[in-house]
């Protein structure tokens, strides 16, 4: 039986940021940056034009010299709050209540916390207390999708059971005038900050995607390509130039699991405007197919763990024929990579 996923519902940061923005940031903080003006064309041109920030760019947590500790916490009370506007949203939407809920799945990378998000959205959303939970709090950009993929899993030992996924990111706390090399600088300007949510069963409750097989893959030996890095003034993001492109050689992989069966539309995790092309590529879809992905990445930035949600949101916007075939593809920190394939219900 398939899992069918309700039409997501995402919350942006309350602060809009143009990339001219950042540029005219960057440019006053490094005067002396010997490459001054290659980082300003990288970060113009990594395809991100606006996004959002749940703090002003000045603010202390984003070009600001605030500690760890404030990043931390500031970082967490943001995502809480847009986590809860989002699940309240998707919920609703769903024609729920928080008490029919019989699971919650969260993700939520940029700000540490115990518990964490699934806790304390189960008493602010007021789920049942024994309502089952799974807190993830490392996945980063594949957040999303591995999310969708354990309330699928919890959906089909529960037959019945309605799981809420809920990703929540600030990414604006990685933004740091301490890290100087062009990749750091593009990455002030790659990210946005959101939360999304959906509800996943074995009943529709809607239109929208249905999830019928799943597939997760780790590169050995990547660990130290994509990830982390915490230092007294915070969190980083550091990829390798190996990292950056980890993701074709594990497209085979992907189009291996998917074997003959077709896709005809994609929500593929924009990560980049290259994942998004060569995805979309190797999965035989052109640029249109993946539009609602590149316009993702144009106008709110890479979301981390919410961009598949946001960009599945996007596609009900423009739903395709029902019974089509589609596969929703996420890469992450690791080198991790999850993937669902199942079709549209109507």
């Amino acid at each position: 039986m398939p899992a069918y996923v309700s039409m997501p519902h995402s919350v942006l940061g309350a602060h809009k940021v143009t990339t001219d923005e950042i540029a005219d940031d960057i440019r006053t903080r490094h005067p002396g940056h010997p490459r001054i003006a290659a980082a300003v064309r990288a970060v113009q041109g990594c395809g991100v034009h606006t996004r959002y920030f749940a703090r002003p760019l000045d603010s202390p947590t984003v070009a600001g010299a605030a500690g760890i500790a404030e990043r931390a916490r500031t970082a967490f009370a943001d995502a809480l709050d847009l986590a809860e506007r989002a699940a309240t949203s998707a919920v609703a939407a769903a024609g729920l209540r928080a008490q029919d809920l019989d699971g919650l799945v969260t993700t939520h990378s940029t700000g540490w916390a115990a518990p964490n998000l699934d806790v304390h959205l189960m008493t602010r959303l007021g789920l049942r207390p024994t309502a089952r939970s799974l807190a993830h709090t490392t996945l980063a950009c594949t957040g999303g999708a591995k999310s969708l993929i354990r309330a699928a899993d919890m959906v089909a030992a529960r037959p019945g059971s309605r799981v809420l996924v809920v990703a929540a990111e600030v990414i604006s706390a990685v933004y740091h005038h301490s890290d100087t090399g062009i990749d750091a600088m593009i990455y002030k300007a790659l990210f946005g900050d959101s939360a999304g949510a959906a509800v996943v069963s074995d009943e529709p409750l809607g239109p929208g995607f249905a999830c019928e097989d799943s597939f997760e893959h780790v590169l050995p030996d990547t660990a130290g390509q994509l990830g982390g890095r915490i230092t007294a003034d915070g969190l980083h993001f550091d990829a390798t130039k190996q990292g950056r492109a980890a993701f074709t050689v594990t497209l085979p992989s992907v189009t291996g699991w998917l074997g003959a069966r077709p896709t005809d539309f994609a929500v593929i995790h924009p990560g980049s405007g290259r994942i998004i092309a060569d995805t979309a590529a190797a999965l035989g879809l052109t640029a249109h197919d993946a539009r609602h992905s590149t316009a993702t990445l144009t106008d709110e930035g890479n979301l981390g763990g919410v961009s598949v949600l946001r960009v599945l949101e996007r596609t009900h916007q423009e739903p395709p024929p029902a019974g089509t075939r589609g596969t929703m593809v996420a890469y992450g920190p690791g080198f991790t990579t999850a993937a669902l394939h199942g079709h549209w219900h109507a």
